[in-house]
């Protein structure tokens, strides 16, 4: 029997090697997520930076707006603030459309009514009327 492994030896063997097998797996795990976060770190401040660098840039293209007005024989207050009356309608039109969008969020009426449904199902009492028309109406509206 010296010549054959018992079976206690060839077991824990086995179970090294899938020891081993694992923790290498889980090392090129980390290995390439920490690589990965390294690239996409690098991506987003290139990212950020690009989105600086555009944002100067329209301050500079509104500076030089300003100085065109100016130079077309407006006074300098009247050719800046053109420019600034410029931006705030254009901040108030923008606001307006956000507000508008925000106002037609609503809340997730379709995953509250399932999870009531569930909740009486499992407590065993009589499921709420999930029939009702402002309930399926969103529903239909998604399925076209």
């Amino acid at each position: 029997m010296s010549e054959q492994q018992s079976l206690g030896a060839m077991v824990k063997g086995v179970t090294e090697d899938i020891s081993t097998l694992v923790r290498g797996e889980i090392e090129l795990a980390k290995t390439e997520i920490r690589d990965t976060a390294k690239t996409a770190a690098s991506g987003g401040g290139l990212l950020a930076v690009a989105g600086v660098t555009a944002f100067l840039g329209v301050i500079f293209l509104l500076l030089t707006l300003a100085w065109v007005l100016v130079q077309l024989g407006l006074p300098t207050w009247a050719g800046f603030g053109i420019v600034t009356l410029l931006l705030i309608i254009v901040a108030v039109i923008l606001g307006l459309v956000g507000k508008k969008q925000l106002d037609t969020v609503k809340g997730p009426e379709r995953s509250q009514a399932s999870i009531e449904k569930t909740k009486a199902v499992l407590s065993r009492k009589p499921a709420p009327d999930l029939t009702a028309p402002d309930l399926i109406a969103p529903v239909v509206d998604d399925l076209g």
